[in-house]
């Protein structure tokens, strides 16, 4: 059971490493919609200020991640931090991995002992100065990225939110169908019995591990693919009945009901 491959296979994760190396003035960082972050230290010492968090320092190496958007600075100790910094998206705003995460992740480099061979070719190749080196930066912060997501998820360390969900493995079964065929008739009850629970015990712990019922969620899919679709130039008919809607009307209103806008001027805006 792949608990990421239907979520990676309709959404694009896409990375791109901007800062290599000494870390010479503090650097602020804005919470677009949609933009997640992610800092390594590699040696150094920083401080991480973030909006609505108590600062923190740093003084080992260590990974940040901002899965969520959120407005946030780093500002280098006094004998200086070597860092690399990427920014990332999974192709929709809207997208539940952008959301999976309320709170910066910050973790000792150390104890990332799965990654630890994806981390040595990032700092090499961030280091020197080769042909290709910034496709292979954006190919490699891409691969760290998803080995977080499952080392979180292997751990199970994480309590709300929907790698929380892709941990339980009764949860997880009804979250991959989700994933896997937005557009069946999902009902609560076919919901509950693909995870082998009764439909009032899975609605309670989806609401309570996910933060939203079982229903929004899956519009709330259904609107991220129809995003993803949209902008990949697939007309809006064949959009609608891709992922669950009787047609174009019923997306229509989806969008209007969500974003304010038809999937016409959404599109136009994106």
């Amino acid at each position: 059971m792949d608990r990421l491959a239907a979520l990676l296979e309709h959404v694009h994760l896409h990375a791109r490493v901007f800062n290599s190396g000494p870390l010479c003035d503090s650097a602020r960082y804005e919470g677009q919609a949609g933009l997640g972050h992610i800092h390594l230290l590699k040696a150094g010492s920083l401080r991480l200020v973030t909006e609505g968090e108590p600062e923190r320092r740093l003084d080992e190496p260590s990974l940040i991640f901002f899965l969520r958007p959120r407005s946030h600075s780093l500002i280098p100790g006094p004998g200086g931090a070597e860092t690399v910094c990427g920014d990332f998206s999974f192709g929709s705003a809207r997208n539940p991995l952008s959301m999976a995460l309320a709170r910066p992740l910050i973790l000792p480099l150390d104890s990332l002992a799965p990654l630890s061979r994806t981390l040595e070719l990032l700092f090499d190749e961030a280091l020197v100065e080769r042909c290709g080196r910034q496709a292979a930066l954006d190919r490699l912060c891409e691969l760290l990225i998803i080995q977080l997501l499952r080392h979180l998820m292997d751990r199970d360390e994480i309590d709300v939110g929907l790698l929380a969900g892709l941990a339980d493995p009764r949860l997880a079964r009804a979250l991959i169908a989700i994933h896997e065929d937005p557009a069946a008739p999902w009902t609560l009850a076919q919901l509950a019995s693909t995870a082998g629970m009764s439909r009032a015990r899975f609605a309670l712990a989806f609401r309570e591990t996910l933060g939203q019922t079982a229903g929004d969620y899956l519009a709330q899919w259904r609107l991220c693919l129809a995003q993803t679709l949209l902008r990949e130039g697939r007309p809006i008919d064949w959009v609608a009945n891709r992922v669950g809607y009787s047609g174009a009307p019923a997306l229509a209103k989806r969008f209007r009901q969500s974003c304010g806008l038809s999937p016409t001027q959404w599109l136009k805006q994106s």
